[in-house]
């Protein structure tokens, strides 16, 4: 009896591995779960269209935002596991399980299919601030508990994040001033509204560049590449600091494997193409591509970094 069914495994074997190779047949979704223009938005266009050429298929963006990016993540979570929905997601990812009280999906629906980038925050203050480096802010922060405000785009973002972290390293007391977004953050630093903020290289930079804003130190283990005299806040003051801003890419759980590890051998093909690389040095950050595992190593250091900040801070939602 085994023996008749034999060829029919055998049979549907094939047929698999044909669909797979296939593979895309039809349009491929990378879902962004934050509004059109940002940062995030605007590096998974440059690898969408990449991704497309690479697979010789149609791959398209569709931004579905709100509730910090868990609205687009759980429509993915949910989404039929074939390869055609992919996640495109940053930092928020690991903070959030942390500051809502019950996620929209479960933490096992989505996996890791790849680290996309790396970038530092910047923590920038107004060009004439009386302090020349983060010693001399974190003197005078030592000096006045409660006195020295930092500015974010919302309480839940790695920009306060960044700040509290530094802050819960060196027991300072400091009072966060919350935005809706990090461009108005931004413009009261530079009007001195407020003593300073931790922000993106590519916001920050061109205030910098152009003597609105002084740059005290990125928050990366390694100097940006466009701020080169920079210091790094583990260099400057705290050993071991790092708080990256991250992108990466997810697929709703149980994807074949053949699908998944096709979709990420053309990502990494993408994010070592030159006209990628530009756009993302232009953006402050570090391409990187990475195997699932590896993701998956540095999302678990992510959870329990910012998971011990939240909890220490006693943070909450806006």
């Amino acid at each position: 009896m085994l023996s008749f069914f034999k060829p029919l495994i055998a049979a549907c074997a094939l047929a698999a591995g044909v669909a797979h190779a296939a593979f895309p047949e039809r349009p491929i979704t990378i879902v962004v779960p934050y509004a059109p223009g940002g940062a995030a938005d605007a590096v998974a266009r440059v690898v969408a269209t990449r991704l497309g050429a690479k697979l010789g298929g149609s791959v398209i963006v569709d931004n579905k935002a709100g509730a910090s990016g868990t609205i687009g993540a759980s429509y993915v979570a949910k989404a039929p596991a074939d390869g055609y929905t992919m996640l495109y997601d940053a930092t928020p990812y690991s903070i959030n399980p942390h500051l809502f009280p019950k996620m929209p999906y479960a933490a096992n629906a989505l996996q890791p299919l790849s680290l996309v980038l790396l970038a530092p925050n910047v923590l920038i203050v107004k060009s004439d601030a009386p302090y020349k480096n983060v010693g001399e802010l974190i003197a005078k922060a030592k000096a006045q508990p409660g006195k020295i405000n930092f500015a974010s785009g919302g309480s839940g973002t790695v920009q306060r994040l960044a700040a509290e972290l530094m802050a819960q390293k060196l027991g300072l007391d400091m009072v966060h001033v919350p935005y809706k977004s990090g461009g108005p953050a931004i413009t009261d630093v530079i009007a001195g509204q407020v003593d300073f903020m931790f922000g993106t290289v590519a916001a920050t930079y061109p205030h910098v560049s152009g003597g609105k804003l002084r740059a005290l130190a990125v928050s990366a283990p390694e100097r940006s590449k466009r701020l080169p005299d920079v210091p790094t806040v583990a260099e400057a003051a705290i050993p071991g600091y790092e708080a990256y801003e991250w992108n990466g890419v997810f697929l709703p759980a149980g994807v074949p494997a053949p699908i998944a590890t096709k979709l990420q051998q053309a990502l990494q093909e993408v994010l070592k193409e030159d006209e990628v690389k530009q756009r993302l040095a232009d953006l402050g950050a570090q391409p990187v591509g990475s195997t699932p595992a590896d993701f998956a190593a540095f999302l678990k250091k992510e959870d329990a970094k910012w998971g011990e900040v939240v909890k220490k801070g006693n943070i909450k939602l806006d």
